[in-house]
């Protein structure tokens, strides 16, 4: 497995310097479209997000934190933060996130030959990935999925179902756990395998999520002949990798800078809904506002748990339950944002204005502003403690990591 290395200390000046640089490349760079691009949790659409990722491979920053060899930027953790604060400050819209889950399997595990095919296209933005894992009756017990990968010659051909697969109708490929053999535990008969999404004999259809877009699918496999090559890691060994991948998924879901952005909408929309000579309508104000704030604070202490968990990295020292812990935490506060923000729209929240958001038409939104935006972000926020893995398996993993950790030597 590659470890990144930290790298070199920022003088205060130098840090300085480099959020100039940040600053002047996004004004020259994002477009007040890119910046508008309306938006939940994710992109609505994928335009403007590849547009964005395009223009940052160009600079040879679409993918910092790979290692150097691989397209990273070798920044220090001082240089990520800058970036990462002032790409929020200035509304960039987020990149794919199965950048940072397919893009470190493919280099810690992948051959030459799946390096070299796939690793480029993926940090240049000319391809998108979907990811295949949950199906009807495996989604939080992932080891009792059935999709088969049977041996034929020079192929695998797969049968089965994925379901919940995020953008699966616009990606030109998909990593998918496989079942490869029912011999021993569930787990030791998994393989990951990459499925091009023009291969014969895969259908996709669309599922209308409770927030009324469609971003989620199912994707039925019907002897679809999937070349050997396109294995990764040893056959019956895709558990290993399946958890790999899931403590990046599980890192990355709810970016704290993102939290913070959608904070800041939703008390945008209280400022905008309350009349405040209003006595009542005041103590609403000033009672969303206070939670708010206790979930200000909630962020600024999972930023400081993020910073830490940076630096353990250095010394390989990181705790195994810190990807849950977060995600837990992250999750949690994410959820209690956007309820919030249902608070705030009060009688608006009962509006239905998905359409105008996915067709992107401001102008016929109603109630305060961004009131949409904060809607369907509560509605398909609800997923976020399931997504990943619930709630309830993080709580179960640290339970064990940290009872592993006690009754260590």
């Amino acid at each position: 497995m590659i470890e990144l290395e930290a790298g070199p200390e920022v003088e205060p000046s130098q840090a300085e310097a480099f959020r100039q640089e940040v600053r002047a490349f996004l004004a020259a760079n994002l477009t007040k479209e890119l910046a508008d691009a309306p938006r939940t949790s994710l992109l609505i659409s994928e335009i403007p997000q590849q547009e964005w990722h395009r223009i940052l491979a160009a600079k040879g920053w679409a993918t910092p934190s790979w290692p150097v060899e691989f397209g990273g930027t070798g920044w220090s953790a001082e240089q990520h933060q800058v970036f990462e604060e002032e790409l929020s400050r200035a509304n960039a819209p987020p990149l794919s996130a199965f950048l940072e889950m397919i893009g470190p399997v493919l280099y810690t595990y992948g051959t030459e030959a799946q390096i070299s095919r796939h690793l480029a296209p993926l940090r240049e933005g000319e391809i998108l990935w979907c990811q295949g894992y949950s199906e009807p009756g495996s989604g939080s017990d992932l080891a009792s999925l059935r999709t088969r990968a049977v041996r034929d010659g020079d192929d695998y051909v797969v049968n089965g179902q994925k379901i919940w697969t995020t953008y699966a109708h616009q990606a030109d490929w998909m990593f998918a756990l496989v079942r490869t053999s029912t011999e021993g535990r569930p787990q030791a008969g998994i393989s990951f395998l990459l499925i091009d999404m023009t291969t014969p004999g895969i259908t996709i259809r669309p599922i209308r999520s409770i927030d009324g877009l469609h971003h989620l699918n199912e994707v039925f496999f019907s002897d679809v002949r999937v070349p050997v090559d396109n294995l990764v890691g040893a056959e019956n060994a895709g558990w290993t990798i399946a958890k790999f991948l899931l403590e990046h998924e599980r890192s990355g879901v709810g970016s704290l800078l993102t939290l913070k952005g959608q904070l800041d909408r939703v008390r945008a929309v209280a400022d905008a809904a309350f009349d405040l000579t209003d006595p009542g309508q005041a103590r609403e104000h000033g009672a969303i506002d206070y939670a708010l704030c206790e979930c200000e604070i909630t962020l600024q202490a999972l930023d400081a748990f993020n910073q830490r968990q940076a630096a353990l990295s250095v010394r390989r020292a990181v705790h195994p339950a810190g990807p849950s812990m977060m995600k837990l935490a992250v999750t949690e506060v994410q959820q209690k944002i956007a309820e919030l923000g249902v608070r705030a729209l009060g009688i608006d929240a009962l509006r239905d204005q998905s359409a105008l958001v996915e067709n992107y038409r401001p102008e016929l939104m109603r109630g305060p502003p961004g009131g949409a935006l904060v809607m369907l972000h509560y509605l398909f926020g609800r997923a976020f403690t399931i997504l990943g893995g619930t709630s309830e398996i993080q709580r179960n993993l640290i339970f064990r990591s940290v009872g592993a950790s006690a009754s260590a030597p």
